[in-house]
């Protein structure tokens, strides 16, 4: 039968009608592509959890969690949702936290207790510490056995310090804490390489210090039952009540009307002192002509808490 060509102008709506259908239906099964692509990054079971004050565990954190492709999950915002996790077989966890007294946050022990996680295939940690990590990595790895698990790597990473509620304790000056944080990124770098390797040591990486076992058996009990009260901790006259204080803080613990107002629930991490744009933030007389940490990490912890 012959074509009648003529006709060709009545066909071109149902033409334009048919090109748009395919149109649409190429950008929906792109768009079902990036969702599931998407979804597969979101149920990945390889994991970080985190814990971060005043920015530098959260850094660090990220760097790994971009390197090894896995998911980043606040420990200060997980430990309440009494959530169980699920690992396939042979995938990795890791822990990133800051060093406080020589151990780890009571936060970081709390979460590793109340954990539902079935058993990794491959478990590390990585600490940060403005100077030296005691029996961190001895003490982190008996909590994580009492679990049934096996901490195979772990890693300190020397960041600026932020510890300053104590007598000859304060922030470091500009040119260590630049020095410091370029170490950092070639620290991380290798980390990261040791990660993707899944490398496995009988002997963690972690600088421990002078005198490791007095410090986190002797020194550290005694700081957690004396030292870590919020009690201390006020606004002076300065206060321009700008609320970032209780934003920063990673378990929420203080409120501000006019002026901040601690609870009982306070880690010491210093975010509050660190953060406040007007030095107000002071913890009883310790701090009133200390430093305060405003290196370019501060606001990840902003950001990821």
């Amino acid at each position: 039968m012959p074509v009648d060509y003529k006709g060709g102008e009545h066909s071109k709506p149902v033409i334009r009608s048919f090109i748009a259908s395919l149109v649409r239906l190429h950008y929906k099964a792109m768009l079902i592509q990036k969702i599931s692509i998407a979804s597969f990054y979101k149920n990945s079971t390889d994991m970080i959890f985190y814990f971060s004050g005043t920015g530098n565990s959260a850094w660090v954190a990220r760097q790994l969690a971009e390197g090894q492709n896995e998911e980043l999950l606040s420990i200060a915002m997980e430990i309440d949702r009494n959530k169980a996790y699920k690992l396939k077989e042979g995938e990795k966890v890791g822990f990133v936290f800051p060093v406080y007294a020589w151990g780890p946050p009571k936060i970081v022990l709390r979460f590793i207790h109340q954990l539902k996680l079935d058993k990794p295939g491959y478990l590390f940690f990585v600490c940060t510490c403005g100077d030296d990590t005691g029996r961190t990595a001895q003490i982190f790895s008996s909590a994580v056995t009492r679990k049934g698990w096996q901490c195979v790597a772990g890693y300190s990473v020397t960041m600026p310090n932020t510890y300053v509620s104590l007598p000859g304790f304060d922030v470091d000056d500009k040119d260590i804490e630049t020095q410091k944080v370029q170490n950092a990124v070639a620290r991380v770098r290798f980390i990261n390489e040791e990660i993707t390797s899944r490398a496995q040591m009988k002997q963690y990486n972690c600088h421990e210090g002078a005198l490791p076992f007095t410090k986190s058996y002797l020194l550290r009990p005694l700081f957690n039952a004396f030292l870590m009260s919020p009690k201390p901790f006020h606004a002076t006259e300065a206060c321009i009540g700008c609320k970032k204080c209780e934003k920063v803080c990673p378990v929420g613990n203080i409120t501000v009307t006019d002026r901040p107002v601690w609870g009982g629930n306070c880690t010491q991490c210093l975010a509050c002192y660190h953060v406040c744009p007007v030095h107000a933030v002071e913890y009883g007389k310790m701090t009133g002509k200390k430093g305060q940490y405003k290196g370019r990490l501060l606001k990840d912890s902003i950001d990821t808490h």
